[in-house]
């Protein structure tokens, strides 16, 4: 007899050898003891889950001699070996990938009518069915609703989401999903001990791991190192054969994260590169270690599939770090998509300086901004007025109120304040009015913290380095005929000379790209208010509302 890859050799001849599908399995059980097996079954799951090992048993289990269809097969009868060794006339198996269109579907059509030759039943396994066209689906909806009784269908599918609504509600559907690694295992130790492969443990959870979930993965992976190291596999080759970089250089990058050593983790980057190591497996294991250190600062840790030493050592590291800042390397370190010919450490260079960089403005500015805002209030007093002389400051009511009392313009009381003491005959009287005329100073003055202010100095800049999508919207030509007035809270007023720019620029497409500009311009949610300039400043509008008088107009 030819020899037989692992995964057919192995595959499943009975619903209690199934792996990790309880679910599927007793309730198959259930119906074949009780005579009451559906006309159409939907089995739905990743690959490599038992999808098709279950729609091969079941057509073993209907049609078997030995149990008169109410039970396991016995897999020693005529009909379960004819299934098992793929010569079931009766049994057929269908791939809707190659057999899409609607004429392969008539010509089933019509053979569905045929009585089976030798089984008792006729079952239909259609496999990747989501492939078929939906007219080619349309056509097999009335057949699928009411087979011929000698007919079972069985549809198996990755994509659930794909098959039309109405086929779905004609089959019974059962979900298949993922193996876990503690049974993946022990199907992997059986087999080993079968074919006397001499394998650690320790590989076999690593083989588990590396087929998220697919039994079919982990034989072929096993296979193949049975095919190239023979009967007697050690931990350091499956690595080789996996190109597993080394733990050790993972460990050590999440380690100057952590720490922020940007210069250290340059060289380590740079050290994996000069040993031609596999850069794409150097970053999956970087980022499962970093996932692992996510675990573990949340309060997960029996999730994590490490040794105690390990584990051990990844909770010392996650006391020294900051929630945030791991959040910032999964994130930068997860999204780097290394090109299958660019063996560059450019990416992977990239996301450990923006991880410096995120956790550096976390903690600088924050203390550069607290002595900017502290700065005027130490140093004003220091170079406006002398030390405090109460009995000067209780004489000098009479000096603000000749000066209050002379009508001019806002621009000359000012000049007039700081002009006045020097006609009078004692100084140091003169002096004290000027105390607090200069701690009001800086209060009004705009600085570049002011979002007003610094949209107003930026505008240009704005529109000219705009994003491409925005650069090639409509939005953005009548955004340059108009002008910020100011932004209050999440209010951000925009003027315009002339009314159709407004117009068009307030149309819901048109603001959703300037809104969207502006948001991701100012950090916060914005709502932009169109306003129709006319040469009329709003402010001045808003000032004669509350009372004030226009004194003189500068022309500009």
């Amino acid at each position: 007899m030819a020899s037989q890859v692992f995964y057919r050799k192995w595959r499943s001849q009975t619903l209690t050898e199934l792996v990790g599908q309880p679910h599927v399995t007793q309730t198959l059980l259930n119906a074949l003891k009780n005579g009451n097996v559906s006309h159409a079954y939907l089995f739905c799951g990743p690959r490599g889950t038992g999808k098709t090992s279950t729609a091969r048993i079941l057509a073993k289990a209907v049609n078997c001699l030995t149990n008169n269809g109410r039970g396991e097969p016995c897999n020693t009868c005529e009909m379960c070996l004819a299934v098992t060794e793929d010569r079931a006339m009766d049994v057929i198996e269908i791939d809707a990938a190659s057999n899409r269109g609607i004429d392969d579907i008539r010509d089933l059509r019509e053979k569905v009518n045929y009585a089976p030759s030798q089984a008792r039943r006729k079952v239909y396994i259609i496999d990747e069915f989501h492939m078929l066209s939906k007219d080619a689906s349309n056509a097999l909806l009335k057949t699928l609703e009411e087979p011929p009784p000698h007919v079972i269908f069985v549809l198996a599918t990755t994509e659930a989401h794909k098959v039309l609504p109405t086929i779905l509600s004609r089959c019974q559907h059962f979900d298949f999903h993922r193996l876990s690694r503690a049974d993946m295992v022990v199907k992997l130790t059986q087999v080993c001990a079968a074919e006397k492969i001499n394998i650690e443990l320790q590989s076999l959870n690593l083989i588990a791991r590396s087929s998220t979930g697919s039994m079919r993965d982990a034989y072929n992976l096993l296979e193949q190192l049975y095919s190239y190291y023979g009967a007697d596999i050690n931990f350091s080759q499956l690595q080789s054969m996996l190109g597993i970089t080394g733990d050790w250089r993972a460990k050590e990058i999440v380690k100057h994260i952590i720490s922020n050593n940007i210069t250290g983790g340059m060289s380590t980057l740079n050290s994996v590169n000069s040993d031609g190591l596999d850069l794409h497996q150097f970053n999956r294991e970087l980022v499962e270690y970093l996932r692992g250190l996510l675990l573990v600062k949340t309060g997960a840790a029996e999730s994590v599939d490490l040794t105690v030493e390990d584990l051990a050592e990844l909770k010392e590291l996650a006391d020294k770090a900051a929630l945030p800042q791991i959040l910032t390397a999964v994130k930068l370190f997860g999204q780097i998509e290394l090109g299958n010919k660019d063996n560059s450490t450019l990416p992977l260079e990239l996301a450990l300086v923006e991880c410096y960089l995120a956790h550096e403005n976390k903690t600088v500015p924050a203390e550069k901004a607290e002595n900017t805002v502290q700065q005027p209030v130490r140093t004003v007093p220091k170079t406006a007025s002398p030390p405090p002389r109460p009995p000067e400051v209780r004489t000098n009511p009479v000096v603000k109120t000749e000066t209050a009392a002379k009508p001019v313009t806002a621009a000359k009381s000012e000049n007039i304040i700081r002009s006045e003491p020097v006609s009078v005959s004692e100084p140091k009287i003169g002096l004290t009015p000027i105390a607090p005329v200069a701690k009001e100073i800086p209060q009004p003055t705009p600085t570049l913290a002011s979002e007003t202010e610094r949209i107003k100095l930026n505008w240009k800049q704005i529109l000219d380095e705009a994003p491409p999508n925005v650069k090639r919207t409509a939005a953005l030509s009548w955004l340059r005929g108009g002008r910020p007035v100011s932004v209050e809270g999440e209010i951000l007023t925009l003027a315009f000379g002339f009314e159709i720019h407004k117009t068009n620029a307030e149309k819901p497409d048109n603001m959703r790209v300037i809104e969207k500009l502006f948001v991701d311009y100012l950090g916060h949610n914005c709502k932009v208010v169109c306003v129709l300039d006319n040469k009329k400043d709003h402010l001045v509008n808003l000032a004669k509302k509350m009372g004030a008088q226009v004194t003189s107009v500068e022309e500009k």
